[in-house]
């Protein structure tokens, strides 16, 4: 996949391969929705992993999805933001 970013695939393939995640949620800027799909097709080329888009605001790395509906979710993937300390230990949240 060709992109003016490094948006780290490589490194969020191998993370989503430790934790055996199922289902991750992607989480991209403005700036960086219109890649969203294509890097998600990337990621489920490369693991057994489901990705799910939001393509809700973001408002920066504070901005995690409201998904406590969504129980099944094993990992969060936030896109062009710098690290976030998340208190909820339920789900894991990366930044790439």
């Amino acid at each position: 996949m060709e992109s003016d970013y490094d948006l780290e695939i490589d490194k969020i393939v191998k993370i989503i391969k430790k934790e055996k995640a199922k289902l991750v949620l992607l989480q991209f800027p403005d700036g960086l929705k219109p890649k969203a799909t294509q890097v998600a097709e990337e990621i489920e080329k490369q693991t057994k992993a489901t990705c799910i888009i939001w393509f809700g605001s973001c408002f920066g790395a504070c901005d995690i999805p409201q998904v406590q509906h969504l129980k099944e979710i094993d990992l969060i993937i936030q896109f062009g933001h710098t690290e976030w300390h998340v208190k909820n230990k339920n789900i894991k949240v990366i930044k790439a």
